[in-house]
């Protein structure tokens, strides 16, 4: 039976010019190289600079996403923005880069769950698109975490990056089965009996302010591990596919140790996993559209290839999704 899929057209990235090293960091908090290093993978992180919004960076990379696709922004119909730091409280990030891209049609709006943002902005973009209640969509993941991060907490400052990344979806035809191209399988989940071990403790309609990130860490990736794992593992049941399948999983890039321990629970080898960390630090909903546009752009990740993505972040929130490039 023929069935609409969301077919991945094109990738697009954008990082700030600035790097700050983990040497950098050093000297302004009680860390070193080796401590950031040895814990998370982490080397270095962008930065953005002084009035680069969200919105801005997004922008960049969805304008690198169009050239790559071919497309014009005028064939859009659907712009799905995830991000935890908007420009504004309202209105959405989404529709400030819909107007920039000169698009008066369709519908633009933000999607806000964290790190796990993009596999629900992707998921969220399917339903429209296999729904047919639209052609194409942009979806991106853009982030200014450099905002609400306290510098003063070795903890937390020394994991976070801004950046923005985006892909192309167009409905297109598909046979129905797992040889199609695009999105083949979505799982999201989340539970809020969590927020306190991964939250900002300010907000618009609580303390009037921004509010800075707080995180219980060894608790994050405790869970981590488990419940990455688990919504895989929905979707190897769905299609009776393993790890020995997937061509190139792309995950969210948090923690190199989350990483290699959760390829490892799936049975999917390290030189098949798609790893940003180390340059990136962890960019929240815009990690895994920047690692997708970074092997696509490398060849890495071919046409026809098996590509797993998965996330987790505050809320908690987590999810995974299958796409054949």
């Amino acid at each position: 039976m023929s069935m609409l899929r969301s077919v991945v057209r094109g990738c697009g990235s954008y990082l700030p010019e600035r790097i700050v090293t983990n040497a950098e960091l050093a000297q302004r908090v009680d860390t070193s190289d080796e401590w950031i290093v040895q814990r998370t993978g982490i080397h270095q992180r962008h930065v953005a600079a002084e009035g680069e919004t969200t919105s801005m960076i997004g922008l960049k990379a969805a304008r690198a996403a169009l050239a790559d696709a071919g497309m014009d922004a005028s064939e859009i119909d659907l712009i799905v923005v995830a991000t935890a730091t908007p420009d504004h409280t309202f209105p959405a990030t989404a529709t400030q880069i819909q107007a920039e891209l000169g698009i008066t049609e369709g519908a633009a709006f933000d999607l806000q769950a964290v790190c796990s943002g993009f596999v629900f902005g992707l998921a969220t973009a399917d339903k429209f698109l296999r729904s047919g209640a639209a052609r194409a969509a942009l979806v991106i993941g853009a982030e200014t975490f450099s905002r609400i991060l306290d510098w003063e907490d070795r903890a937390t400052c020394v994991l976070f990056g801004d950046g923005a990344g985006a892909v192309v979806l167009k409905a297109e035809e598909g046979g129905g089965t797992l040889a199609d191209r695009g999105v083949l399988t979505t799982h999201i989940r989340s539970d809020g009996r969590f927020k306190n071990k991964l939250y900002v403790d300010g907000g618009a309609g609580s303390t009037k302010t921004v509010g800075f990130l707080r995180m219980e860490g060894k608790e994050v990736f405790r869970h981590a591990v488990v419940k990455l794992a688990e919504t895989v593992q929905h979707t190897f049941s769905e299609t009776g596919l393993s790890g020995r399948d997937i061509d190139w999983f792309v995950p969210h890039q948090a923690n190199r140790r989350i990483i290699d321990a959760t390829a490892d629970k799936l049975g999917i080898s390290h030189d098949r996993v798609v790893v940003t960390v180390d340059r990136h630090g962890n960019t929240s909903a815009a990690s895994i559209p920047l690692a997708l546009a970074e092997a696509h752009r490398d060849g890495r990740i071919q046409p026809g290839q098996l590509v797993l993505i998965e996330a987790m972040g505050g809320g908690f929130t987590w999810g995974s999704a299958l796409i054949r490039w």
